[in-house]
């Protein structure tokens, strides 16, 4: 990742079987199409992929610790490959991060051509009422098109500063333009916000409000959400959950260039021209002057969308949620995942799949299409295993423990084990919070678990929110109780360490994103507790 995103990072704050391709559907049934919502089914082979090749590429990704959730692999408008690691699943939204700003541009490209607004319409005129009283030469030339290709001409990323008291757009434009707008390449969150601001501006409908009928509808796409600011202004640049099967639908209209069922729903000008070179990613703004020809961050931006190598683009999301268009292959790749080496998936992606697109069908191979059913049927995220319970565990079963006071404000932790689960209670002041773990398994459940999930962007939870989470638990030796909370509409998790001594447990957290960030401790105090007599 460049230097720009890990900066975007720094200021916002730091079960269910995987379905394999078309593995429900006996041999010959694999190209029938499904009916509905459903994408198109076919075999690798048919599409001109070896099957052994695709499963390569899934054990590849694997083996070097890519953290997928889901993979999706389109080939000539019909999905080939698919796969879910357990606990996630084909019916779970998942949190895009990122990849929410190509749905953004897209909402601009819908207006654009229904004359709402021009891409050379300057920023301000929008917002008459949060423009500064001293407007400098550089915000009063800033164009939708400089948000588009985040060359706004600011320093730094804005969404931190932005995002300091409510009205993010009056600090936006608050905020020191030092460079000449379209000269300078920051990776800014902020622009894309400001799109979703605009367009709430000139329409009076969110983003998510104004693509349900123009994009989602003619998709199927149901179940979208995207978070809001305080304004009620959907955050644009992140924010939108979407399913794997959404995402590979929506690079499939991309790729055939903004038609989708004989329909048009995107121009196919803006299709070319958001996805096509419009600034170079390298600038000093960037993080670097030096052009790296191996990084997919180094190829040029467009409007909301990387430019990649081999001729193809992508839009991507932090983490590992990414949207791959193969124009030259006629390929869609769709995943999500969690990774702190987002290259890597890309590298995978160019050294494996790319040279097993053939242009014509392949012989079919009975044999590797079975190993490559049986391995996307089975996929699974990795679990604690325990060779047997700790003799502790009938005597802490079901004990209360009254905790020292905190800044979670939790009162007291419960640990109740069966054979199979172990029931994880908490009380505090809004009410007593349950995660049922798995012993050795996933247990899908739904939390209202105070500060979960995990989130790159803090935002207030409204009290009695709930989470849906699936979690797993093990003994790592007699006095360690170690649980994984994964929270499966994210792709982020807890771990959650409860050490017994003789009358007492301590309880610790780490997630998932401060386990990537190195030097990063979780801010979670560690919970230190008494059993109750």
């Amino acid at each position: 990742m460049k230097a720009n995103r890990r900066e975007f990072l720094k200021h916002l704050g730091l079960g269910v079987a995987g379905l394999g391709i078309a593995s429900t559907l006996p041999g010959s049934a694999w190209a029938v199409a499904r009916t509905g919502s459903k994408l198109v089914r076919s075999t690798p082979e048919a599409e001109g992929i070896a099957s052994a090749d695709i499963l390569a590429l899934v054990e590849s990704l694997e083996k070097n610790n890519a953290g997928l959730h889901s993979l999706m692999i389109v080939r000539h408008g019909k999905v080939v490959a698919e796969g879910w690691w357990a606990p996630y699943a084909p019916e779970l939204k998942h949190t895009l991060y990122s990849l929410s700003k190509s749905f953004t541009s897209t909402a601009i490209g819908l207006a654009v051509n229904e004359k709402l607004l021009n891409v050379d319409d300057r920023v301000i005129s929008f917002f008459p009422n949060d423009t500064p009283e001293n407007v400098g030469p550089n915000l009063a030339a800033m164009r939708v098109k400089d948000l588009l290709t985040m060359s706004t001409g600011h320093d730094k990323d804005t969404s931190g500063t932005m995002r300091s008291s409510d009205n993010w757009i009056r600090n936006f434009l608050a905020l020191p333009v030092e460079h000449q707008p379209g000269t300078y390449f920051v990776y800014n969150s902020g622009a894309t916000f400001m799109l979703s601001a605009i367009l709430q501006k000139i329409t009076g409908q969110t983003v998510l409000q104004y693509l349900t009928p123009r994009l989602f509808g003619p998709l199927d796409i149901t179940g979208a959400t995207w978070d809001s600011n305080p304004q009620e202004i959907n955050t644009g640049g992140w924010g939108l959950s979407l399913k794997t099967e959404d995402i590979a639908k929506f690079g499939q209209l991309y790729l055939q260039k903004g038609m989708w069922n004989g329909k048009r729903l995107v121009p196919e000008a803006w299709v070319n021209n958001a996805t096509s070179f419009q600034v170079q990613s390298t600038t000093p703004g960037s993080g670097t002057t030096k052009l790296n020809p191996e990084s997919d961050w180094h190829q040029g931006y467009g409007y909301q969308f990387w430019r990649c190598r081999h001729n193809s683009y992508r839009g991507d999301g932090a983490y590992g949620q990414y949207c791959v268009v193969m124009p030259e292959q006629d390929a869609v790749v769709a995943i999500t995942s969690e990774t702190a080496n987002m290259q890597a998936t890309l590298n995978q992606i160019w050294s494996i799949l790319l040279p097993a697109m053939k242009s014509g069908a392949l012989s079919t191979n009975p044999t590797a299409q079975t190993k490559l059913k049986q391995k996307m049927a089975s996929l699974e995220m990795p679990l604690s295993t325990q060779p047997a319970p700790s003799p502790l565990q009938a005597t802490v079963s079901g004990k209360l423990f009254r905790l020292e006071p905190n800044d979670l404000k939790v009162q007291t932790v419960s640990l109740t084990f069966d054979k199979n689960t172990c029931l994880f209670k908490v009380q505090d002041e809004s009410g007593t919070h349950a995660i049922t773990a798995g012993i050795g398994r996933w247990t899908d459940g739904r939390t209202t678990m105070p500060g979960t999930p995990p989130n790159l962007v803090p935002s207030p939870k409204k009290p009695g929110t709930s989470s849906r989470v699936a979690a797993s638990g093990a003994w790592t030796d007699e006095n360690t109780f170690v649980m994984t909370w994964q929270f499966t509409e994210t792709p982020h998790s807890d771990t959650v360490t409860c050490r017994f001594t003789q009358d007492g447990l301590q309880v610790e957290f780490l997630n998932s994103i401060t386990a990537m960030s190195k030097g990063q401790k979780d801010k979670r105090p560690v919970l230190q507790g008494r059993r109750a007599v």
